[in-house]
C-alpha cells in the first residue's frame, strides 16, 4: 500500500519514480528540479530523511479549491 497525503495523492519516492521511468538516480534527480520547476511535480511531505512527490493537481485539471459560500 502507498503513503496517502492529506487528498488522498498517492505519494511516490525519487528514488521510485526514477526506477518507474527507467532513469538512473542521478540523472533523474536533475530532471526532476527541472520538472518541479516548471510546475508538473510537487513534493509533498518528508518522511524522515526521505521526500515524497506528486504530480500537481492542477496539471491534472482537478480543481483543488472548494469555494465558500454563506451559510444563510
Amino acid at each position: 500500500m502507498h503513503p496517502t497525503d492529506r487528498s488522498g495523492a498517492v505519494l511516490e519516492t525519487a528514488a521510485n519514480l526514477a526506477q518507474l521511468v527507467g532513469m538512473a538516480p542521478p540523472v533523474f534527480s536533475r530532471t526532476r528540479k527541472q520538472v518541479i520547476e516548471a510546475g508538473w511535480l510537487e513534493e509533498t511531505e518528508r518522511i524522515g530523511h526521505i521526500k515524497y512527490y506528486r504530480l500537481d493537481p492542477k496539471r491534472m485539471g482537478e480543481n483543488v479549491v472548494v469555494p465558500l459560500r454563506r451559510a444563510t
